[in-house]
């Protein structure tokens, strides 16, 4: 199979990001495999649909590192005009919320995914849906009952008052933004800087303020859910504990969070079991959920991270299931030409 990766840039990408371990994880398994960036896709006068990819050469690379240098190297890689329409699979692996500097690039991804469905390419995530989780709000679309206590505002007076309902103890935060980038929690010792925290983060849009769950303390858990279902091989999870670093709030791994091994129990199951219809619905095949709890602080469907880390500390290859479960997508589609739309192809 063809699979492309549609990235931010090529220059942010890392050898241990999730999308270098699957990319590197299809090539071994055989296929055929590309990078795409918001700047590349072409709509031709006869409507057809392509991109300029860089594909990698399909070879026996010795490791990850050296898959990873081919991708980085213009001698090894290779920008070919390629019909998405001969592609099988495209995973819109970007973080919009990276681009606000190129308004443009934000939903290139999203735009151009649904003209490459209607062609004939499998996309993952499902566009039309991704077009509807753009921002944090999709958060919201989730039973009350899976996530913790959250206002959306720009007024600083509603803030103040769902501060004091909640005993000053919130978490504030953009509803655009990414990796714990101006995230602040507010308490008994710092509260007498709420204006500032509102002004800092409320210059940039809307304002997230979110009743702390005690448990944060202990770190929160990065579970994947892939077509539904919490992602397994081998009987473990693909899951972690990220804890944050001292004096810090932000668990996030880049944001200077530490990950250890965690199990997986009946409590994140249940949550896992309560958010899965609406992944199911919009088409949702590999997303990283962030449990505190019983509850979920964050679902992310763009471009979830770690996979690597979860696979080290369970000792298990979860790339080889996530590949494997795309293989099956396009059999499926092969089988069954025409008769699932890409929703649901997606979580097949």
């Amino acid at each position: 199979m063809q699979i492309a990766f549609f990235v931010n840039d090529i220059e942010r990408e890392y050898e241990n990001y999730t999308t270098t371990v699957l990319a590197h994880r299809a090539s071994t398994r055989g296929h055929r495999v590309c990078y795409i960036t918001p700047e590349d896709f072409v709509l031709n006068p006869d409507d057809s649909l392509s991109a300029h990819g860089r594909f990698l050469p399909k070879r026996d690379y010795k490791d990850r590192a050296e898959f990873f240098q081919a991708l980085k190297s213009s001698k090894d890689s290779k920008i070919e005009r390629v019909d998405l329409s001969e592609v099988d699979v495209i995973m819109l692996r970007n973080d919009p919320s990276i681009d606000t500097d190129r308004p443009w690039a934000m939903e290139a991804g999203i735009l151009f995914g649904r003209e490459a469905a209607k062609r004939g390419a499998i996309v993952l995530n499902d566009p039309d849906s991704l077009g509807r989780a753009i921002n944090k709000l999709y958060f919201q679309s989730f039973p009350t009952e899976a996530r913790a206590e959250t206002l959306i505002t720009k007024h600083a007076s509603d803030i103040k008052a769902f501060a004091k309902e909640h005993k000053g103890n919130i978490i504030l935060k953009p509803l655009q933004g990414s990796g714990g980038s101006g995230v602040f929690k507010l308490d008994s010792k710092n509260a007498s800087n709420l204006n500032q925290m509102i002004e800092a983060i409320g210059r940039d849009g809307y304002i997230i303020a979110q009743a702390y769950v005690p448990a944060a303390k202990k770190g929160d858990i990065r579970l994947f859910i892939m077509n539904g279902k919490p992602l397994q091989r081998d009987g473990k999870y693909a899951a972690l504990r990220r804890v944050a670093a001292k004096d810090d709030i932000r668990s996030n791994i880049h944001a200077g969070g530490k990950a250890e091994a965690v199990e997986i129990g009946e409590t994140e199951l249940k949550v896992a079991e309560i958010i899965r219809p609406k992944l199911l619905a919009d088409g949702m095949f590999l997303v990283g959920v962030d449990i505190v709890g019983d509850k979920i602080l964050e679902v992310n469907v763009f471009s979830p991270g770690n996979l690597e880390s979860c696979s080290k500390l369970a000792g298990v290859d979860f790339s080889e299931t996530v590949v494997e479960a795309i293989e099956r997508k396009v059999d499926i589609a092969s089988q069954y030409a025409q008769t699932f739309d890409n929703r649901h192809l997606a979580i097949l």
